[in-house]
């Protein structure tokens, strides 16, 4: 290509990319507003279940029966939706990755209304799997009404970058994230061209939640100002074994998916699963329930509450949970129950080994089981240094990264690969 012609393509993608640069930015704002909306409807109804309902008629929500019968009637609520409300609550989330093909707008009320549930039922699920899906699905209708000109893939590829950096409050997340999907997506651009308009929507998805709320995976931890020798170590073996029991999770995974579906109706099997989460949060106490983001807080700031003994109940707790909570036909994300479930182990190894640091034992964890979980190195560097706060440490993660990447590569992924097609609309 001569240079003449080499200027003419650079300013066409120029042009191009300033020409969806507003669809870019709208589709973040939206995105945003998405999230902020089923967050609060989640919130309304946890405070409802979990304060208001109890309060009201002297109940103690910490109680193991309360916990047992809310997550119980949560299991009936999500089942008796998806078996009977059009569109039937989306996909099973056991089956699908971050990114699937857009929902038809009918599948969008009652995938919201499940998600809901579960987050508020106190499900170990996270927002992010159904909120994509989500606007991924409102966003690809609107774009087909108002600009048909802009792909459909494009328009999946940026709601999902802005959807992220809503999340994590952080454009930096999905640019991790996307690097190692762009290239298969868009062709024919440098790296940054094809960055630009997922990271653009992801800032703007940022910003708009950051002004509306203060979305932050920061957890108060001592100083981590050096490194020492031994903290390489540390973090190798600490990221390994959080590794090992994220692949063993993944590993059972599909038997119990297909353990579930012997009851054929959602309303059985969902029930059945909720009881089950009864029954652990029981076993495992109120930190054990919900997503678990402000009860990785919890459980960080009170770590000398617990021995060594009650830190390995909560880590298997949390682990089975999150695993009968995805499979059982609950709809939500795996990664922020992981991040709790990483921070658990890291929380344990420091109580063992006390002379480990604090931060390097949590982010040691959070990195091993979040890449166990995602298969992606690098959102699993990113929430690592996110929940510790600590620039320091990821050097040391860069280095425990590489063993555990070893180990997970070959690993079953936390994913059911049998296609499962949605009911037919009664």
């Amino acid at each position: 290509m001569t240079t003449g012609e080499e200027h003419e393509t650079s300013a066409a993608t120029v042009r191009g990319l300033i020409a969806l640069s507003l669809p870019a930015i709208l589709i973040g704002v939206v995105s945003a507003l998405v999230l902020f909306g089923l967050e609060e409807l989640a919130a309304l109804l946890e405070h409802a279940l979990w304060e208001g309902l109890p309060e009201a008629v002297g109940f103690d929500p910490a109680s193991g029966w309360w916990i047992f019968t809310v997550l119980t009637l949560t299991g009936l609520a999500v089942g008796l939706a998806i078996w009977l409300l059009p569109g039937h609550g989306g996909r099973d989330s056991a089956t699908t990755e971050l990114m699937a093909p857009p929902l038809p707008l009918r599948a969008l009320p009652s995938l919201a209304l499940v998600a809901a549930l579960a987050l508020a039922g106190g499900v170990s699920l996270g927002p992010e799997s159904p909120i994509i899906a989500i606007n991924t699905g409102i966003l690809i209708a609107v774009f087909a009404r108002f600009w048909p000109q802009i792909s459909g893939t494009l328009i999946v590829l940026i709601t999902a970058a802005a959807t992220i950096g809503a999340l994590f409050g952080t454009p930096v997340a999905a640019a991790l994230v996307f690097t190692g999907v762009v290239g298969s997506v868009v062709g024919g651009q440098a790296l940054w061209d094809k960055l630009f308009l997922p990271l653009l929507a992801a800032g703007a998805g940022a910003v708009t939640m950051s002004l509306l709320t203060q979305p932050s995976f920061a957890v108060p931890m001592p100083a981590y100002d050096s490194i020492a020798a031994i903290d390489l170590l540390s973090a190798v073996v600490i990221a390994a074994v959080a590794a090992a029991l994220g692949i063993a999770a993944a590993a059972v995974f599909p038997f119990i998916h297909r353990s579930f579906r012997i009851l054929r109706n959602p309303v059985l099997y969902v029930t059945v699963g909720g009881a089950i989460l009864g029954l652990l949060g029981v076993i495992g106490g109120p930190v054990t329930l919900f997503k678990g983001l402000e009860q990785t807080a919890t459980l960080v700031e009170h770590r000398g509450d617990y021995s060594a003994g009650e830190l390995a109940i909560i880590v298997a707790v949390k682990i089975v949970a999150l695993v009968i909570a995805a499979a059982a036909g609950f709809r939500g994300g795996r990664v922020f129950p992981a991040v709790f479930i990483g921070t658990a182990i890291g929380v344990l190894a420091n109580a063992v080994v006390p002379d480990v640091p604090v931060v390097v034992a949590i982010a040691a964890g959070v990195l091993g089981m979040v890449l166990a979980v995602s298969r992606d190195g690098w959102i699993a560097l990113f929430i690592a240094v996110a929940v510790t706060g600590s620039v320091t440490v990821l050097a040391v993660l860069c280095i425990a990264i590489l063993p555990c990447w070893l180990l997970v590569s070959r690993a079953p992924e936390m994913i059911v690969h049998e296609p499962v097609e949605l009911p037919a609309d009664r």
